[in-house]
């Protein structure tokens, strides 16, 4: 088990952790649908295949380069750059921009559950523990408007999403943000996470202990070892103890 002396404090993925995405991830063409409609609505008239096309080439080229640093850029200059691939000229804080990347987030939203073992966990390990998100997603709102949603928000003294902080896991520094912010050393922290090579890869190269939460089969399985392996959140009460 690990150690009560030596922990201070939790760390925790969102998505596919904390709170799972259904349906096998179907939100994507309805969200890319909702954003469409949006800007039809302020009068930019192109087709929904033009539309598609030009936010998946502006998607990967953003990319691309992003994934040199593991940087995240926030979802509007994906916007924005696809607007300006249909030959409209908007900046990232532009009112239109903004409007379209809520429209993506009110849709996506609609595909994301809490996990039935989230409020249970979280409220025994508050008691004693302090507790944060490190999570990768392009659109910070979108994670603060679901962890309101849901009512669990009140549980954590810091939430940081790539998309704010233009960092992603399993980059040094995202991690670092969260433990500067909770002032506790990387030894005295445990990180709960779903994929193994951003979360655990992250954390395990920063000193925390890492647990693994199984949500399915990955690729790296032999390559990057958890402290801790566990099928469910539940099972965190018996690990950190």
């Amino acid at each position: 088990m690990v150690t009560e002396l030596k922990i201070k404090a939790v760390l925790f993925d969102m998505f596919d952790t904390l709170m799972m995405i259904e349906h096998n991830h179907e939100f994507y063409i309805p969200s890319v649908k909702m954003m469409y409609n949006t800007l039809k609505n302020r009068g930019i008239n192109e087709s929904f295949n033009d539309f598609k096309n030009a936010y998946t080439k502006a998607r990967n080229e953003l990319y691309k380069k992003a994934d040199l640093n593991d940087e995240e850029p926030h979802f509007n200059e994906r916007i924005a750059k696809t607007l300006h691939f249909l030959g409209y000229k908007y900046s990232r804080n532009s009112s239109i921009v903004m409007e379209c990347t809520l429209a993506f987030c009110k849709e996506f939203m609609k595909y994301v559950r809490i996990d039935q073992d989230t409020m249970k966990v979280l409220t025994e390990l508050n008691k004693k523990y302090k507790l944060g998100i490190v999570s990768n997603f392009a659109i910070p709102e979108c994670v603060i408007n679901l962890l309101k949603r849901e009512d669990i928000e009140r549980f954590f003294s810091v939430i940081i999403v790539s998309g704010a902080v233009n960092k992603r896991k399993p980059n040094k520094e995202i991690f670092k943000t969260a433990l500067d912010s909770l002032k506790v050393a990387s030894s005295e922290t445990v990180f709960v996470g779903d994929t193994l090579d951003a979360d655990i890869r992250g954390a395990n190269n920063l000193g925390m202990t890492t647990i693994f939460i199984e949500r399915r089969i990955q690729k790296e399985k032999d390559l990057i070892i958890p402290d801790i392996n566990i099928k469910t959140l539940k099972e965190l009460l018996f690990w950190i103890k």
